[in-house]
């Protein structure tokens, strides 16, 4: 089900639980290119599902974890984990169902490596005269090609009631200099206080945090096809240098990768 709210789709799918529907393969897949900017509501798939984008960024949260989707950087979810998405409009949407049959690659989220060779793979899924033997091979190769990718653009939102106003000033604007003892001032609490908050909700301090929000940020922004130089100032670098230092550091690969043209 969906519904349209001006230019954004809303779309309701099942909470279902794992193995509540098999499918008839091992690996079904499927892809649409959205004409306007989509949300998933809340739900959960019987089968393990990838997800990948042919080209642009989106997101799917779990929780307070948002990962970032783009055509490298996939996502693996196990079957019967409740989960949300959005994707822009221009998106071009993937997503392969994994039977229970096959071999879980994890049992949660991870994100996933696209490379190349995966990708050719699971195209040739998708050729509908393709003989079951060769399939059968081809789903096996799948499997195999399917590891961790070694960095991610995963952001755990914290829904501690003391970090919600740092949290929702750089959601609106990744840009905000405001440090972690200016925040301290405003609230009137100490820095360690807020660090220690951080660090038991989010895994990372706050400037590690904030660079992953403002790294989640720029991807979007380039792969709607944003300059390099206008998205490093959107998110708050003082040069293209700085950005692609800092986004290098964390991601291990450039922000070029991510670009859309």
């Amino acid at each position: 089900m969906s519904g349209a709210r001006g230019d954004r789709e809303v779309r309701t799918l099942p909470r279902l639980t794992a193995g509540a529907v098999d499918i008839p393969r091992e690996i079904l897949h499927a892809g649409e290119e959205l004409g306007r900017d989509t949300s998933w509501e809340q739900h959960s798939h019987p089968t393990h599902e990838l997800l990948w984008n042919a080209r642009g960024a989106s997101t799917a949260t779990i929780g307070t974890r948002t990962w970032t989707i783009t055509p490298h950087l996939g996502l693996w979810i196990p079957a019967g984990v409740p989960h949300t998405g959005w994707a822009p409009r221009g998106t071009w949407h993937r997503a392969a169902q994994f039977s229970l049959r096959t071999r879980a690659l994890a049992d949660r989220a991870v994100s996933i490596a696209v490379t190349p060779l995966l990708l050719l793979v699971l195209d040739r899924l998708g050729e509908e005269d393709l003989a079951e033997s060769s399939r059968l091979i081809t789903e096996s190769m799948v499997l195999d090609l399917l590891h961790p990718a070694e960095q991610d653009l995963m952001v755990q939102m914290p829904e501690h009631p003391q970090l919600r106003p740092i949290v929702e000033a750089l959601r609106r604007d990744p840009a905000d200099g405001t440090t972690l003892e200016q925040w301290a001032s405003r609230l009137g609490v100490s820095s360690r206080t807020l660090t220690r908050a951080f660090v038991a909700h989010t895994e990372h301090a706050f400037r590690p945090w904030a660079t992953r929000v403002r790294a989640q940020h720029a991807v979007a922004l380039l792969a709607e096809g944003a300059r390099l130089d206008d998205v490093s100032e959107r998110v708050g670098y003082r040069s293209p240098s700085a950005f692609i230092a800092a986004f290098r550091r964390l991601t291990g690969t450039t922000p070029s990768r991510f670009h859309e043209p």
